[in-house]
């Protein structure tokens, strides 16, 4: 990987990382399929719907834009890179997709739910079936650029989705009563996790949800004062709600274990990698870590619920001046997202600590 302009040492190293301990996949070709909403949508809601996105997003990697709400890579895209793997095509798009390594379910705004809700996470999982059986058709017939029974069966599903069901489930709501609705989200993942156990799926591998009251979308929007934010300035009350999810998803992924036979459920704790981030950004060589890169509004928090970033009239910061943690006020930008991959393929912070290349060689 070629280190970007103006990017500090710290994350042109942990960026490294992601590439030069790439891992080997010796036993079989690599397969994922991803499940979630927009911190890993590889461009599913562009093709949904039709949206165009332009400048400034992609402008640290892909240039012109792919779908995605970033300046560049996502943690997905790291994860493929680690096993040499393509870029996972959208489920829903329709200019050269290439699916023989999977694809990408997860569209920008999905929740668990609503469930019916086009793109709830039971949505995608009936996406998926449908995916999987035409693909083992049409593989059968000689189409190479589709995923055949083998790579179902030991392929890796990803999945990582709940910020948005925390987000809808604070709107004009008391503390208590969200974290009431937070079973219900777990049932919906659990759900899901049986639907791909039961058409074949062994190895999952699922990211627990970031600290919602760090991102400058919630900063700038509720305006908290001082009694209502923690040492870092984060909305403490989000924080809690996202680690009492956390904690029930842990617990489903325990308790999975124990019910599906032959079955890897690694649970990856994502919160706790960006939380770090945001608490010993100077460290990692991040600038303004509750400050969205691309906004309006200036300091502290860069983000104006009426000028959002892609909105006439956004700032964004001068390209090379030092890297941000947030992109837009929601996502991460790219050199976060390469901190948290890096990471994340480190083990440390996944139950139990297997290397991420675990499903293509056992």
């Amino acid at each position: 990987m070629k280190p970007k302009n103006g990017m500090f040492i710290a994350c042109v190293t942990l960026s490294m990382v992601v590439f030069d301990a790439a891992s080997q996949c010796s036993s079989r070709k690599p397969v994922i399929f991803n499940f979630g909403d927009s911190n890993s949508d590889t461009g599913g809601l562009a093709a949904a719907m039709g949206y165009e996105f332009e400048y400034p997003d992609g402008r640290a990697f892909f240039r012109p834009p792919t779908g995605r709400l970033c300046d560049g890579r996502l943690v997905v895209d790291f994860l493929c890179e680690n096993v040499k793997l393509n870029y996972l095509s959208p489920y829903l798009e329709s200019v050269e997709p290439d699916f023989s390594n999977g694809a990408n379910f997860a569209i920008a705004g999905s929740a668990t739910l609503p469930k019916y809700v086009a793109f709830s996470l039971n949505i995608q999982i009936l996406q998926f079936r449908r995916f999987h059986n035409h693909s083992l058709r049409l593989q059968s017939q000689g189409n190479k650029n589709f995923v055949g029974e083998d790579g179902f069966k030991n392929g890796l599903y990803v999945i990582d989705i709940g910020q948005n069901d925390l987000t809808a489930a604070f709107n004009n709501v008391p503390y208590d009563q969200v974290l009431q609705k937070i079973p219900s989200f777990i049932y919906e993942i659990k759900d899901a996790m049986w639907g791909i156990y039961l058409l074949g799926g062994k190895n999952l591998w699922v990211h627990n949800t970031g600290p919602l009251g760090c991102l400058p979308e919630k900063l700038g929007s509720l305006k908290p004062d001082a009694s209502q934010v923690d040492q870092y300035g984060c909305i403490a009350s989000m924080n809690e709600a996202a680690k009492a999810f956390n904690s029930q998803l842990q617990d489903l992924c325990q308790q999975l274990r124990d019910q599906m036979k032959n079955t890897t459920i690694v649970y990856v704790d994502v919160y706790s990698i960006k939380y770090s981030l945001i608490a010993n950004s100077s460290t990692y060589g991040m600038k303004s870590p509750l400050m969205a890169c691309c906004g309006h509004g200036g300091a502290p928090y860069n983000f104006d619920p009426k000028i959002k970033c892609r909105d006439a009239g956004f700032d964004v910061c001068e390209e090379g001046a030092g890297p941000y943690v947030s992109w837009d006020g929601v996502h991460y930008t790219e050199a976060a997202n390469t901190i948290v991959a890096s990471a994340i393929l480190s083990t440390k912070y996944s139950t139990p600590n297997l290397p991420f290349n675990f499903f293509c060689n056992n």
